[in-house]
């Protein structure tokens, strides 16, 4: 029979794991991502009640509320915050507000904004083909994921942002209603993310069994000193990880959906997931490598490498075959030159493996990623202002596009320019140049070579795409009136990429800092 003390003494004992679940919320430093998530959900409220003629305010709407979140960086650049952390563990947290996060966020809701400028012109374009309600939530809830996933510093966090910024990816893929093409391709993009997903879940329940936590930091301190009978199970789980974020980042030979994807999403869904897809996968590989595993970089490192130059080979060749006459070829050479884009991103994080200063090589990659993502979208943008008088989007539709619109015309040249990373496009250059740099810089010439032979066949389809711009047309030419969102993508995506190759250093000193 127990005494009246004892479920005083129980209550006692149990205050402290009580008082360890409560834990305070830094709103400052969750606030883009919720300010993200929020607006989706007033956007998919406001889609109740607002009629169809009124329907292109939600989106408005959403570029107000990216802008808004891409403000909200601003105040969390002077240091890093925490929160969601463990009671009387600082440094054990599951969010973290650092530079590396401030860089992706930004990446990531900028991505998102220019977008949402494309999509605009898209859904209206659609003629309710595209349901703008259901649209614009998706669109939102993929950012909102996409902007968490680089502060996690939990494997669950991790998972969970990726998913969040996953899933909606499928539904924009296939949302045009009626398209064959559409359908076919959010499904072999929802084949290989749900099995990159059970590949990376199966290795962090590995990882989890032998270590114990969760927490990026811990999993580095604890998975060293694994019990001699659980090593065997722990590499397992290493491996599985990587491999499952190798699908996520489109390396080679996880790859096969992106073409195919590209083609049959809606443009500014396929600019989407060039830029910020890449991010979500890259970010997360680079937290699970350099901050959760960095005592199995023996593993890891050699195995990037080669995933690295296998990337960059198949991609540029890739592209390089595509036929200039063929239906949506000019949105398939952008799909396999982000193929061979993901190769040059790759190498750092490799030579982060074989690096001293493994921050260093990381920055290198984030630098590449702005530069990248600020071109990129802009050659989308220009495609999808011919898409709109040349549904089929080939090659040689650009041709003698100077005649019609020399402005869009320079302006795709330029950043055409810039991905090849020729002059006038600086900034292409000298990301090319960082990424070399870090892979010789840690001992991985060969690496290294393979790279300079891939740029050289860039630069083939890339010079070729140019000079097609500014040859004399085939048939007559008519200038037609280009939509006022597209303009701002236009001019906003212009704008960063000439300010970049003015002054490099706004995005290269990634390279020089501690991103952690």
């Amino acid at each position: 029979m127990s005494s009246p003390a004892q479920p005083l003494a129980e209550a006692a004992l149990a205050q402290p794991l009580a008082q360890n679940l409560v834990q305070s919320v830094d709103w400052l430093a969750v606030a883009p991502p919720t300010i993200t998530a929020v607006v989706g959900l007033v956007v998919l409220v406001t889609d109740l009640f607002v009629k169809d003629a009124r329907k292109p305010l939600l989106g408005w709407i959403s570029v107000a509320g990216l802008a808004a979140s891409a403000l909200m960086l601003l105040p969390l650049v002077n240091g890093d915050r925490s929160t969601f952390c463990r009671n009387g563990q600082p440094g054990v947290c599951s969010y973290t507000a650092d530079t590396f996060t401030l860089a992706i966020q930004f990446l990531v809701l900028g991505g998102a904004l220019l977008t949402a400028l494309l999509s605009i012109t898209a859904v209206k374009d659609a003629d309710r083909g595209l349901p703008e309600g259901e649209y614009w939530f998706l669109l939102l809830s993929s950012a909102a994921g996409a902007a968490l996933l680089p502060a996690s510093r939990d494997l669950a966090t991790l998972i969970v942002a990726l998913e969040v910024a996953s899933l909606p990816a499928f539904a924009l893929v296939g949302l045009r209603q009626g398209d064959r093409r559409s359908s076919e391709a959010a499904l072999k993009f929802f084949l290989s993310s749900v099995t990159a997903t059970a590949v990376s879940l199966m290795g962090i329940s590995f990882v989890y069994a032998t270590t114990g936590t969760l927490y990026l930091t811990q999993v580095a301190d604890r998975i060293q000193h694994v019990d001699g009978q659980l090593t065997t199970l722990a590499q397992t789980g290493v491996v599985l990880t990587l491999v499952g974020f190798a699908f996520k980042t489109a390396a080679v030979p996880f790859h096969f959906w992106v073409p195919e994807t590209y083609v049959g999403a809606p443009l500014p869904i396929a600019a989407y997931l060039s830029v910020v897809g890449k991010a979500v996968g890259f970010s997360g590989l680079i937290l699970v490598t350099v901050v959760a595993l960095p005592s199995y970089a023996h593993v890891w490192g050699p195995a990037l490498a080669a995933l690295a130059a296998l990337t960059m080979t198949v991609g540029n060749v890739g592209a390089l075959r595509q036929q200039a006459t063929r239906a949506y070829s000019a949105v398939r050479l952008l799909a396999w030159s982000s193929v061979g884009q993901a190769g040059y991103l790759l190498v750092p994080i490799a030579a982060a493996a074989y690096s001293d200063d493994p921050e260093h090589s990381i920055g290198s990659t984030v630098a590449y990623a702005l530069m990248y993502a600020a071109v990129n979208l802009g050659a989308f943008a220009v495609a999808a202002l011919v898409g709109r008088t040349r549904p089929l989007n080939r090659v040689a539709d650009y041709r003698g596009l100077y005649a019609s619109r020399p402005l869009t015309a320079l302006l795709l040249g330029f950043f055409l320019l810039c991905l090849a990373g020729l002059p006038p496009g600086v900034i292409g250059l000298f990301a090319k140049v960082t990424v070399f740099s870090a892979a010789v810089d840690a001992g991985l010439g060969w690496l290294a070579v393979v790279m300079a032979a891939n740029v050289v066949i860039a630069l083939f389809y890339y010079l070729q795409w140019t000079a097609l711009l500014f040859r004399a047309p085939e048939g007559a030419t008519a200038a037609h009136r280009v939509p006022v969102p597209l303009t701002a993508a236009m001019t906003v995506t212009a704008l960063l990429a000439v300010a970049l190759s003015g002054a490099p250093q706004l995005i290269l000193r990634f390279a020089g800092t501690g991103l952690f």
